[in-house]
């Protein structure tokens, strides 16, 4: 595995979380909501992960795998947690389908959350490129 590709996946995923500081509307349904005010710090915090992994990778690749870890466990919580267990301890079910209600969907049942279409692909992308630097992590600890 080569760093480039693990810079391609974090990039990829960095323009993708970009979205939720600037939000996307089409008519009158959104992609994402511009959160910025809410999410900020997790943007400003995974794109100095990212530098800190292309101008200093024996550092910041622990710390770029370190941050997406807890990054996909508070999306896991946040999101699936709901949609398998139909309740959570980060607000109520209700609350969550009333706040995301407005978004494109995947689908929609009655009294059960989904995640919508930008955490969806969000989660995916978070999961890729963990993997992708943990392999290249530990690909490149065995040659070192």
């Amino acid at each position: 595995m080569k760093k480039k590709y693990c810079i391609i996946a974090q990039m990829i995923l960095l323009l993708w979380f970009f979205l939720d500081m600037i939000g996307i509307h089409f008519g009158d349904k959104c992609l994402v909501t511009r959160s910025y005010k809410e999410d900020g710090i997790f943007f400003l915090i995974y794109l100095i992960a990212v530098v800190l992994f292309i101008i200093e990778e024996k550092f910041g690749k622990w710390f770029v795998i370190c941050w997406m870890s807890m990054w996909f466990v508070i999306q896991f919580l946040c999101h699936e947690w709901y949609t398998i267990f139909n309740s959570g301890f980060m607000g109520t079910l209700e609350g969550k389908i009333e706040y995301f209600s407005g978004t494109i969907q995947w689908l929609q049942i009655d009294g059960r959350y989904i995640p919508d279409v930008y955490h969806t692909i969000l989660h995916i992308l978070i999961i890729i490129s963990l993997t992708v630097t943990i392999i290249y992590s530990a690909k490149s600890k065995k040659k070192g």
